[in-house]
Formats: structure tokens, C-alpha cells, sequence
């Protein structure tokens, strides 16, 4: 980092036009700073060289080397913060889910149709800053099998139990490490991870793929029901409500909570009234506060909760929130993490 504290911003796409969007979108934030663009990954890997940045934007399409081969590369020679900027076609969005398992910190959706500069100004520097803070692991080589369930501590859990799980920076890769290591049976799952509009559906698609259970997103009255795990839509909160058959899911527009909508806030709150001591919270890996109050108030309802712990968060500011909060009763490793839920669910029964 700089003497001046700035965050050191490189913006690498094939367009002009995008590479002076974003450039602009930042120039009016004190701690950030745009030091180069590049075309390119190979003037891209020239560029990295020689200014050093803190943080890359990286564009998926481009000539003479793909984004994810070039990020690939970066990932095994020098590791660094990577927030990857895709268009929103179907194609374009399963890459960029993609992106995030080879070691990217980060996506959002290109300027353009439904998504407006005002909105890319305030988001972009957002998860700049997250991901300059965040602890950037070479990735892991992928697993010979499917990671398998967890044994149950007990399989005597109430029908009315609910599992809700926040996170954001970071959050797409713990959620895939701890979803498949839950039985098929497990309770119903809501999950809130900040995740532009767009991108939500091909995350719930690959997880879907990956569990022993239902995993999609979540639609305007979606039931909740014992195998079955429904994920907030990207730009909508997303809320429990009880209903005549169990659990519904209401999925609305409204204010920006903690500066996010999806908001962690938003849903553990309601899960708090809802489901009350018959609910799990989890609280994940995150930059900044969201899902900290809410959480306490599903401690405060009797739900058991549980926060990530600092060695396994990529970044550690919303369960670190959490826990000054009190709202935490329990801290775990992220591997911890199925088997503490689980034996919540089993003590709650």
C-alpha cells in the first residue's frame, strides 16, 4: 500500500468505452485511486508489474487471452485481489460464478441495460475496499470427489426448523464449502449473499448441482420445506414469513439496509419472528456490518447462532460485528461450520 493510504485501482477490459466508465466511477472517491488500465491480460501483466496495484478489475471476454485463463495464471504466480466484471448473459454470469472458485473476491454486472453508472459508482468502490481487505488464498486443486455429507449429530429435528445463513465478500465459496456437507434431509436453508441481480441465479444453479437438496432462487412466495434451500435474489431482500402450510418466502424491493439489498439484515430479522428458538443463524465471511443486528436479534428470539471465525473468513468484518454485538453464541473455523449447525438444529429440537 501507498504511503498516501490510496487503494491502487488497475481496470483491465477490451473496451474503452467500459475501461473509461469505471475510471470515472472512481475518481471521486479520496481512498481510491485508478493507476493504469489495459486492454488486455498481457499488457494486464505488464501493467501488474510495474505499478503494483492493490486491486484488479477484470473483464471475462477479451482478445488474445480469456479472463479466466489470465486469471488462472494470476492466481498461481501472483496472487492478488480479483473483481471480475461480466455482462449479465446467461453464458457470461456461469463464468463469472466460475471466476469465484479459481480465487476472484468479487463480480459485478458491466454498466449498461438495468444496470445504471449511479448504481455501478456506489457498488464498484464498495466491493474495491472489501476486496483490498480481503485474504487472498491461492485456490485449493478441486476435490478428486464430491465433498460428502456431514453425519448428523441427530436426525430428531422439528419440521419448523430453519437454517439462515449471510454472507458477502468471500461468502460464494464458503456457502458452496458448507451447503454439500448438509444431509438431504436438513431443514429448510435461506440464504442472503450479496450478489448482484443477475449473477443470483447462476449461484443457486451451481450450488444446486453440488447438494444433496433442492437449491434455487428464490421467487415471490416460495415455500419453505425440509430439503430445500432458497437463495435471495440479487437486489432483492428477501424475508421469512410463516404461513398456514409451514414457511413462505417474500422477496421485495425496498431501501438498501447496511448499504445492500439483498440485505442479511433483512432476512435474519424476519427468520427472528418467524421461526424464533426454532431457527439456526450463520453468519459468514463479509466486509462491513450486515447481518450483525440481525442476528442478535434472532440470539435474542432463542435461536442458536453462529459466526465464522477470523482464520477462515476471507474478510472478517460482519461476523466480527457480530460478536462485539453479542449476537454470536458460538465461533467456529469455517470447516466447523455443518456440524455446528447441525447439532444447533438437533439441540433445538
Amino acid at each position: 500500500m501507498p504511503t498516501d493510504g490510496k487503494i491502487r485501482v488497475l481496470v483491465v477490459d477490451d473496451s474503452a468505452i467500459v475501461r473509461k466508465i469505471l475510471t470515472e466511477a472512481l475518481s471521486g472517491q479520496l481512498d481510491l485511486e485508478v493507476v493504469g488500465t489495459a486492454p488486455d491480460p498481457y499488457i494486464a501483466r505488464d501493467k501488474i508489474l510495474a505499478l503494483n496495484p492493490d486491486v484488479l478489475t477484470l473483464d471475462i471476454e477479451m482478445p488474445r487471452m480469456d479472463g479466466l485463463t489470465f486469471l488462472k495464471k494470476l492466481m498461481h504466480f501472483h496472487p492478488m485481489p480479483v473483481i471480475v466484471i461480466s455482462s449479465l448473459a446467461q453464458a457470461s454470469c456461469q463464468t463469472a460464478m466460475q471466476a469465484l472458485t479459481i480465487g476472484a473476491v468479487e463480480v459485478l454486472a458491466k454498466p449498461g441495460g438495468p444496470y445504471s453508472v449511479g448504481e455501478l459508482r456506489l457498488d464498484l468502490a464498495s466491493k474495491i475496499r472489501a476486496a483490498a481487505a480481503s485474504r487472498v488464498r491461492r485456490p485449493a486443486e478441486p476435490a478428486p470427489t464430491p465433498p460428502q455429507p456431514v453425519r448428523p449429530v441427530a436426525r430428531n429435528w422439528v419440521p419448523s426448523s430453519v437454517i439462515a445463513i449471510g454472507a458477502s465478500t468471500g461468502g460464494t465459496e464458503a456457502i458452496a464449502d458448507v451447503l454439500p456437507r448438509l444431509p438431504a434431509g436438513a431443514p429448510g436453508i435461506v440464504i442472503t449473499q450479496h450478489i448482484p441481480a443477475g449473477f443470483s441465479r447462476a449461484f443457486a444453479m451451481r450450488l444446486n448441482q453440488m447438494c444433496p437438496f433442492e437449491v434455487k432462487e428464490a421467487e415471490d412466495g416460495d415455500v419453505l420445506t425440509p430439503g430445500r434451500a432458497l437463495i435471495a435474489p440479487g437486489d432483492l431482500h428477501m424475508v421469512l414469513r410463516k404461513s398456514s402450510d409451514g414457511y413462505r418466502v417474500a422477496v421485495k424491493t425496498g431501501p438498501r439496509v447496511c448499504y445492500q439489498r439483498p440485505s442479511v439484515d433483512v432476512m435474519f430479522s424476519s427468520v427472528a419472528e418467524s421461526a424464533g428458538a426454532h431457527a439456526v443463524g450463520v453468519l459468514l465471511t463479509g466486509m462491513g456490518s450486515d447481518g450483525a443486528q440481525g442476528l442478535l436479534k434472532m440470539r435474542q428470539a432463542g435461536a442458536s447462532t453462529i459466526a465464522q471465525d477470523e482464520a477462515s473468513c476471507v474478510v472478517f468484518g460482519m461476523p466480527r460485528e457480530a460478536i462485539r454485538a453479542g449476537a454470536a453464541e458460538r465461533v467456529v473455523a469455517l470447516s466447523g461450520v455443518p456440524n455446528a449447525i447441525l447439532a444447533a438444529v438437533a439441540s433445538n429440537a
